[in-house]
């Protein structure tokens, strides 16, 4: 049962991981980071173990700005070490560090980084039993909790370029998703 996963990423590539973590929110999913406020008698390494410890899965986002990343290497030997569950999420084109480079990673290309996280959200789905899915209407800003989409459908929205269609049960207004990340889409 996947309920928390550890992200490692470069400071430069903190977009990438807040978009992944959204994402995993809203199928509830808890995430942790290295990148984290730091606090008296916390140090970085000793979050990042407690965090890399008790998490069930490791998704390390891999790019050029995160290869040569001291901590980003660090993190990935600690969950090897530990023998976590890793999913790599690499930008194309990315070596894959020593520790995982037998590791087939979910790739993506600049823009479409959303394409990699509907991978990961398969895999995760794959492997653990996902009800619930969090949606924060943007016309009433108020946040529901509904049935998760099957997969099935969700894998025929993105196969047919189009939303998955939804109602707020606040206000009904209707609500559309974007099915790679569930997030609400506002034109």
């Amino acid at each position: 049962m996947i309920s928390r996963v550890y992200i490692s990423y470069s400071q430069p590539d903190a977009d990438l991981a807040g978009e992944l973590s959204s994402a995993l929110y809203r199928i509830c999913i808890d995430t942790l980071t290295s990148q984290f406020v730091y606090h008296r008698g916390i140090s970085r390494g000793g979050w990042a173990s407690f965090g890399i410890r008790s998490s069930e899965c490791f998704v390390p986002i891999l790019t050029s700005n995160s290869i040569f990343s001291r901590t980003v290497n660090m993190e990935i030997g600690f969950a090897k070490a530990t023998d976590h569950l890793i999913i790599p999420i690499a930008e194309d084109g990315v070596e894959m560090p020593f520790f995982i480079e037998d590791v087939v990673p979910i790739t993506f290309s600049s823009g479409a980084f959303a394409n990699a996280v509907a991978d990961l959200i398969r895999i995760v789905r794959s492997l653990t039993r996902l009800e619930w899915l969090r949606v924060r209407c943007p016309i009433c800003r108020e946040e529901m909790t509904q049935y998760l989409t099957p997969q099935e459908n969700v894998d025929r929205a993105i196969s047919e370029n189009r939303y998955l269609e939804t109602a707020c049960s606040f206000c009904e207004a209707a609500i559309s998703l974007d099915p790679r990340t569930f997030s609400p889409v506002t034109d």
